[in-house]
């Protein structure tokens, strides 16, 4: 009777402390370097705006005719899902193809999806070769315009990213596992 109350009382006690610690499971932990790119408004943004902030971000163009467009249309579903849970969450969009992509371009792209760009900045400003070594160094995935084409290669995942400018976890994009990327964003927001 004894030794049955002891188990039960440390099977009741690991429960209540395996509650209390969530975590991302499996952290990528890639940090990520400072940038200041030039938004969709023609003003600088980069890494600095987003200190504290719990963002999500990827790797699209405005002119792409093939995973972009439902990469985006996820990206605006997850800001509506965001917003209906009262979540804090920015979103910063990388184009992969700057050379075609200015501020105006991009701020029409984003307006077309119904994305709100109160909490959303698509970044452009740099070299097609800065933003694909950018990409690899930081969130380690291509972002390569091949010559004689107008399309990028790119990756399409989204990624999560803390308030300290941490990549925690990617996702498949295309594909929108929405409910893990909500649990771990309420993780990371509940470590605040």
């Amino acid at each position: 009777m004894r030794r049955t109350l002891w188990i039960s009382t440390l099977l009741l006690f690991s429960l209540l402390l395996a509650g209390c610690g969530q975590a991302i499971e499996d952290p990528l932990n890639w940090e990520i370097e400072d940038f200041t790119f030039t938004n969709q408004e023609n003003e600088e943004f980069g890494l600095s705006d987003l200190k504290g902030e719990v963002w999500v971000a990827d790797f699209v163009f405005t002119n792409c005719t093939t995973v972009c467009l439902p990469m985006t249309s996820n990206m605006v579903d997850l800001q509506k899902q965001f917003k209906e849970e009262g979540l804090d969450v920015k979103i910063v969009s990388f184009s992969v193809d700057p050379t075609v992509d200015t501020p105006e371009i991009l701020k029409s792209y984003a307006e077309n999806y119904g994305a709100d760009l109160s909490s959303w900045n698509l970044l452009t400003g740099y070299s097609p070769e800065d933003i694909d070594q950018f990409a690899m160094e930081n969130f380690q995935v291509l972002a390569r315009k091949p010559e004689n084409t107008d399309q990028v290669i790119h990756g399409t995942s989204f990624y999560l990213v803390d308030q300290n400018g941490v990549v925690m976890k990617d996702y498949d994009g295309v594909k929108l596992p929405a409910e893990e990327i909500m649990a771990d964003v309420k993780i990371l927001l509940s470590e605040e």
